[in-house]
């Protein structure tokens, strides 16, 4: 029988931080990574202490391994047209935090990102892809690899083991059909649920721990409301923006026939549409923003919304 657990980003903020918990994490780690995973511990990071954004959009988790690795664990519901770019600055930010003065490159630490995504990031097919770094020959096509000097002191046999390796779990594209054990935990990332028959590492104190009927009735409510306060700006903003993109085209097209039948060519009709369009959407902008800060939305999210400028929105309130 299945059980409706808690979502993975609150237990991450709640519940794994505990070391009785930890081996939940490892389970997960240890099916994508796709190697034993032990954490030692949970380290702080900024985005780990809340704020009024972080309490439905975007939750991390900073964990250091038995090998004195750093795996950076983030969950984004939100859409963020840069999120390719944050990737690559949270891990940057960590390898410059976590070495030590005078400590040489070589005590540079391993950071694995591990991104899981509730959005369409990019463009592709897949609902879990993998980026690490490989330097390939422009005319042998040879992969680069260590000197035998550098294997046996830095006790690597590839030189990607130096550098950031990153996964994305673009959980929304997965067809709820687990073929393997890290599909039984994609799974659960998007329906927030177990079944009976799965097997993966993990899986079984995950449902035991994070069952929402053995919260107490205070972290209930909490989670509850919670829960029901990122619905809602998810439906906010979806509504917003399909209405937006509807009545505009709509409205655009209507003026614009109307006024290339008004010149009587092809040519107006043409121009008419195209202009028609544009005012049309424009207008509905300024309405989306106008509607959206009456219903409480922050003036980042609404300029990624409208495609409005932070001064233009300002300029209505």
């Amino acid at each position: 029988m299945k059980r409706k657990l808690v979502s993975f980003d609150w237990a991450m903020k709640k519940i794994l931080r505990q070391k009785a918990n930890f081996r939940i994490l490892e389970g997960f780690l240890t099916e994508l990574l796709k190697f034993d995973v032990k954490i030692e511990e949970i380290l702080e990071s900024e985005a780990n202490q809340e704020t009024e954004d972080d309490k439905f959009n975007r939750v991390d988790l900073l964990a250091k391994n038995e090998k004195d690795e750093l795996i950076l664990i983030e969950i984004q519901h939100n859409s963020e047209i840069d999120y390719f770019h944050r990737m690559l600055y949270g891990t940057a930010k960590l390898i410059c935090e976590h070495i030590q003065k005078g400590g040489g490159y070589t005590k540079v630490k391993k950071v694995y990102s591990v991104n899981i995504v509730y959005f369409s990031l990019g463009q592709g097919d897949d609902y879990i892809y993998y980026g690490k770094t490989d330097f390939i020959g422009l005319n042998k096509k040879d992969t680069l690899t260590p000197s035998s000097r550098q294997k046996e002191d830095f006790q690597i046999d590839k030189v990607n083991e130096i550098y950031p390796e990153y996964y994305i779990l673009r959980v929304n594209n997965f067809d709820d059909v687990a073929k393997n054990t890290l599909d039984e935990w994609i799974y659960f990332l998007k329906n927030e649920e177990i079944d009976d028959n799965f097997n993966a590492k993990g899986l079984d104190l995950a449902k035991e721990s994070l069952d929402i009927l053995k919260l107490d009735d205070k972290a209930r409510s909490i989670y509850n409301r919670r829960e029901q306060n990122r619905m809602y700006k998810e439906s906010l903003l979806y509504t917003a923006k399909t209405d937006g993109i509807k009545e505009g085209l709509k409205r655009g097209i209507e003026k614009g026939i109307e006024k290339g039948i008004e010149k009587g060519i092809k040519q107006g009709i043409e121009k008419g549409m195209e202009k028609g369009v544009e005012k049309g959407v424009e207008k509905e902008k300024v309405k989306i923003a106008i509607n959206s800060l009456e219903n409480g939305l922050d003036i980042k999210t609404i300029s990624l919304i409208t495609g409005l400028t932070v001064d233009e929105i300002k300029s209505l309130k």
